[in-house]
């Protein structure tokens, strides 16, 4: 590995933390402030704990660490996409809310 963008826990992330932004921005108000505001954190989160724990593998204990938050922000993300497809249904949170749980999935074997 050269580069965190070598990791396709990190390219899935990105690309669904980018996916997950432009979806917010469409909701209405006050959804696009509150809850949007909330997951489009916790979702750039779960990449960014994964760079920062790739600039720390040197020690493998923190990049776990950093991989576990990032994990936690999955989750986080995850019942934000719930809580969005509950209030929002048909709009496509539910996809965004699958692929969440791929990448955890991805994240979680990663750490083991």
């Amino acid at each position: 590995m050269k580069s965190y963008k070598d990791l396709e826990i990190y390219t899935q992330a990105f690309d669904l933390s980018v996916r997950i932004y432009f979806k917010t921005i469409k909701l209405p108000n006050p959804d696009k402030f509150e809850t949007g505001s909330q997951i489009r954190r916790s979702s750039q989160s779960i990449k960014d704990n994964i760079v920062e724990g790739y600039g720390r593998r040197r020690y493998k204990a923190d990049f776990i660490k950093f991989l576990v938050y990032s994990h936690a922000s999955l989750l986080e993300s995850t019942s934000q996409a719930e809580f969005l497809n509950s209030v929002h249904p048909d709009t496509g949170w539910k996809e965004i809310e699958e692929e969440l749980n791929k990448t955890g999935v991805k994240i979680h074997n990663f750490i083991t």
